[in-house]
């Protein structure tokens, strides 16, 4: 049988299956790296409720945030659309205002900070609450002005006021819970325990109240942004045994958190199972960016958080639903978080008009993974800031692989269609080339070797831009 008739085959048979809306559960985990799962290949972390997930699921290889970084991405997520059409590409802050550098540091000057995600936008709780669904959002929402601290989900722009009827920003166990009771900070575990987590409780106890009900929960950890820190002193010798004699102890700490993040995903999915809810549940589990340099290696990707070598925005992605979704496949299609919105409202049966949405429905790769998925736009990326904020000029130019640096990140822009990949620096005019289906590391730049297609990729991603309405930095001055 042909690929083609293979292909046809699975959309058929999903096709065939019993309609029935599921409920749908997406977990979107904070700073992971694209390598940091067992079942992506990881030596040294043991997460194996994830790794079970994608046994009985879809692993995505070729999955990518809409940013590489939090805010931007989450809002994209959420809506359907590139942080480029929705002028939110950076974190937001407490108070309006722009980035602030010494005069000769950078020569550009990135766009004013956009603090809210707008009302006015349709988001996946809205969507699919009117859709019939109940809705609950639990977690880190940081797509709105902080509000009474760090990460306070704001009473105007909140998730709240977004489509979800129920919710909780508690940060349970996450090391950011030591800012309210400062004495957990110094209270371990015992051995082969986890600390107890609110929020995950909150989550669960959302799931057993409406288990009679088609419900949507986006259950947003916290884990495992910094601060780096783990009450499990047992996880932290485990790993400190595993890492290299010389690795600072910080990476210790990392990997003990990594193995809570699936402890807690591992508690969802028990509590699936448990209340019979699995076989018609769709579970998703992604993270928002690529992961932070300074704890984890994004290696064999080039780049981390911040920037848009793959290391930035490639990221962990895996989907599970019994009897749709065939089970322990890899799938090489190129997705994308804005895909969400429109595969949701699909299965449940949500029709979908916006032209505007940046998205595309993976309705047919989740059926068979050998689908080749049909694009209106390509993907772009577009990061008009510089990074850090503070002690830029004392970071190193170069962005390296696996160096365990925060390197410097200026504005730019990327895109790809198929194995190729342009990315585009908005200081000097600079563009560098990828092919990525041989160079998955970046290693490579094909910009002078290919001019012609490095013209014709750059025009594209330009033409895109401003279609979508893109802000981008200015001269100084």
């Amino acid at each position: 049988m042909t690929l083609r008739l293979l292909v046809l085959a699975g959309i058929c048979a999903w096709a065939s299956a019993k309609a029935e809306v599921p409920n749908i559960v997406f977990i979107l985990a904070d700073d992971v790296a694209w390598s940091d799962f067992g079942c992506y290949g990881n030596p040294i972390h043991d997460t194996p409720n994830i790794d079970r997930l994608a046994g009985q699921g879809m692993r995505f290889t070729q999955a990518y945030a809409p940013a590489p970084i939090c805010s931007a991405s989450r809002a994209a997520i959420l809506t359907g659309k590139t942080p480029a059409r929705l002028n939110f590409e950076f974190v937001t802050k407490d108070k309006p205002g722009q980035q602030q550098f010494a005069n000769g540091e950078v020569p550009l000057q990135s766009p004013p900070f956009t603090l809210n995600l707008g009302l006015e936008e349709e988001t996946i709780g809205e969507a699919l609450a009117s859709a019939g669904m109940t809705t609950g959002f639990f977690g880190k929402w940081h797509v709105s002005q902080h509000y009474q601290g760090y990460l306070g989900w704001s009473p105007t722009h909140g998730p709240l006021q977004q489509g979800f009827q129920s919710g909780s920003s508690d940060f349970g166990s996450h090391p950011y819970a030591y800012r309210k009771t400062k004495r957990l900070r110094d209270e371990p575990v015992s051995d082969g325990e986890f600390p107890q987590d609110s929020l995950t409780d909150q989550a669960l106890e959302f799931l057993d109240h409406h288990k009679e009900e088609p419900f949507f929960l986006y259950l947003s950890h916290y884990f495992v942004h910094d601060p780096v820190h783990s009450r499990c002193a047992w996880l932290i010798e485990k790993y400190r045994d595993r890492l290299p004699p010389d690795a600072p102890g910080i990476r210790a700490s990392y990997g003990a958190m990594v193995e809570t993040l699936d402890h807690l995903v591992g508690r969802v999915l028990e509590s699936l199972d448990q209340s019979g809810l699995a076989s018609n549940t769709l579970v998703v589990l992604m993270a928002d960016n690529g992961g932070h340099p300074n704890y984890t290696s994004n290696a064999p990707l080039r780049g981390s958080k911040w920037n848009l070598y793959e290391g930035g925005i490639r990221v962990p992605m895996i989907a599970r639903w019994p009897g749709r979704i065939p089970e322990g496949k890899a799938c090489d299609a190129v997705v994308h978080g804005c895909d969400w919105f429109p595969t949701f409202c699909e299965v449940s049966e949500m029709p979908q008009s916006d032209e505007s949405r940046d998205g595309t429905s993976l309705v047919p790769v989740l059926a068979n993974p050998g689908f080749e998925l049909p694009r209106a736009r390509p993907l772009i990326w577009h990061f008009p800031y510089y990074h850090p904020e503070k002690g830029f000029e004392k970071s190193p130019k170069e962005i390296g692989m696996g160096d365990f640096v925060t390197s410097q990140t200026r504005p730019s822009s990327a895109i790809r269609k198929g194995a190729w990949k342009l990315i585009h620096y908005h200081e000097d005019d600079r563009v560098e080339l990828f092919n990525l289906e041989s160079d998955l590391g970046e290693q490579d730049d094909l910009a002078k070797a290919r001019p012609e297609l490095a013209a014709e990729w750059k025009a594209e991603l330009k033409r895109q831009l401003q279609e979508s309405g893109a802000r981008f930095p200015t001269p100084k001055g």
